[in-house]
């Protein structure tokens, strides 16, 4: 009884109450509006340039690659217009010297030349047509616009973007050091090796993994309401949604489609409250967030997100191991054990290592419904090497994990609940859903987490039950290809636009060359 009174006790610390819920989104509403007029906020607010969502009718085949760690891979999609698409691809494992090359262009050389190895493997009639590319006046650039095929470029490490295919590198991160490309565009450090190689293809598009999932959910979503925000709550969370540009105060440099009136903007939404006004805030939060490579930073996400959940079990569990008053994982004898054996925590266990307990650990202990906890049991001793754990103590355990996990699905509500309600699209009169697209392993893996995320809508003052059924959150699979072959699809249209403008200019000009000749009365001319 003292253990199970005392595993009551610790998860009450991480209950977190309606009352608690709508605090959160009044202050994400905040930090959200304070992002959109000042740059070196909490929340960055991150224009994309990206000005329009598909809405399932698009068709067309383009090119995505996604250059996210260790590996690379290059994706071309066939959009069919009716909300489905054909997606083909490969997987490379970039070379370890390449990740620490000299050179920039040593990379970014490698990067071009599995671009031409896919499209001849998987494209070779459609790549010797285009490579039959020919000049013309009608274009800016100087090529017919068909005979391109035009790519999507997921990098996710830091940039600071400047257009919707233009980005400069900040820094390095997963193990890549290459100081060459540092400040350096990154778009065109990769059209430049594209062009070495002589391939018919053009960087359409930096892409953000969240507006790529945004993308991806606006195209596949069933009805007419084109998506409103597009989330990740797995290894990490970040959400990108759709602003109106009236709301953007700060400016944002660079050439946009201003017609449509909005712009998708990356909220980077893990770093919300770092200041922690509002969020909960435990002694383990506390000891997780002292101990991680980043003390203050990512406050948010590392209340929400995989990586950090179970880590925060773990903590628990090591305290509750230190108070005798309690024997968790521990018996005097097998007579307190109803396995009838007697609990051990193995040398090397996890458990006693920082990041040793795996999140996907929780959702094996909220999955489990059998009277004695079988399936938990096993996997304590398979991932923890804890042999023999007792129902007492894997109840406990699941007792633990289960409070961690409701608290950081009902702070994700909060990130959703406060873009819908800055969005306004709750006050419109209109039937359709408000369609949102999720995408990780928290929301795919993780049981009744999105079931939990609803509860706690419904709580949100401004959307209560009735606007809760009208949110429709589903996942989205994919963003980093296929939402990547779409916001390519949107830069192209908006090159479009451009060769139209280009056409009207030059027809002007020559309009106002040839109004120039018509003499006056009496006078003679040369048309030159």
């Amino acid at each position: 009884m003292a253990l199970a009174e005392e595993t009551k006790r610790i998860a009450a610390q991480f209950e977190y109450t309606d009352e608690d819920v709508n605090k959160g989104v009044q202050e994400f509403l905040r930090q959200m509006n304070e992002g959109l007029q000042h740059d070196g906020t909490s929340m960055s607010q991150i224009p994309t340039y990206v000005t329009g969502v598909p809405n399932g009718t698009e068709k067309g085949l383009y090119l995505a690659v996604d250059l996210g760690g260790t590996n690379f891979r290059v994706c071309s999609i066939h959009l069919n217009g009716d909300t489905t698409f054909n997606l083909t691809y490969s997987k490379i494992a970039i070379p370890k010297e390449l990740m620490v090359a000299e050179q920039a262009s040593d990379l970014f050389g490698f990067l071009a030349k599995q671009i031409e190895l896919f499209l001849r493997t998987h494209h070779e009639d459609h790549f010797a047509a285009h490579v039959r590319r020919r000049q013309t006046v009608s274009t800016p650039e100087g090529y017919r616009d068909e005979q391109i095929f035009r790519l999507g470029f997921t990098f996710s490490f830091p940039v600071r973007q400047v257009g919707i295919n233009k980005g400069t590198l900040m820094r390095w991160t997963k193990g890549f050091d290459i100081p060459d490309a540092v400040g350096k565009d990154v778009c065109a450090l990769l059209q430049q090796e594209i062009d070495r190689l002589h391939l018919p293809v053009k960087v359409a598009a930096l892409v953000n993994d969240t507006v790529g999932t945004l993308m991806a959910r606006s195209y596949t979503s069933p009805g007419k309401t084109s998506t409103l925000l597009g989330a990740i709550f797995g290894t990490g969370t970040n959400g990108a949604y759709v602003e109106k540009i009236t709301n953007i105060k700060k400016p944002v440099e660079g050439d946009y489609d201003k017609t449509t009136g909005l712009m998708v903007i990356n909220t980077e939404w893990g770093s919300f409250d770092n200041q922690l006004n509002v969020l909960p805030n435990t002694s383990y939060d506390i000891e997780l967030d002292q101990k991680s490579v980043n003390p203050g930073i990512q406050i948010f996400e590392k209340r929400v997100s995989g990586m950090f959940l179970g880590e925060i079990v773990r903590l628990v569990v090591v305290d509750m191991l230190k108070n005798p008053a309690i024997s968790l994982f521990k018996d005097e004898n097998s007579s307190h054990n109803d396995w009838k054996s007697t609990t051990t925590i193995g040398e090397g266990s996890g458990i006693f290592q920082q990041w040793g307990l795996d999140s996907s650990l929780m959702s094996i202990a909220a999955a489990d419904s059998t009277p004695d906890q079988s399936s938990l049991r096993q996997e304590l001793e398979k991932q923890l090497n804890i042999y023999a754990a007792s129902l007492e103590d894997a109840q406990a355990f699941r007792t633990v994990a289960n409070a961690v996990g409701r608290r950081a699905a009902r702070l994700s509500a909060v990130a959703l609940g406060a873009v819908v309600l800055q969005s306004g699209k709750l006050q419109e009169a209109s039937d359709e859903p408000i369609d949102i697209g999720v995408d990780g392993s928290l929301v795919e893996h993780y049981p009744f987490f999105r079931d939990m995320i609803y509860e706690a809508l419904a709580a949100v003052d401004g959307i209560g039950p009735d606007g809760a059924k009208r949110i429709r959150i589903g996942i989205a699979k994919d963003g980093s290809g296929v939402g990547a072959a779409l916001i390519a699809l949107v830069a192209a249209n908006m090159e479009k636009k451009g060769v139209v403008d280009y056409l009207n200019y030059i027809k002007n000009d020559v309009a106002q060359k040839w109004a120039a000749t018509i003499p006056e009365a009496g006078e003679s001319t040369t048309i030159a």
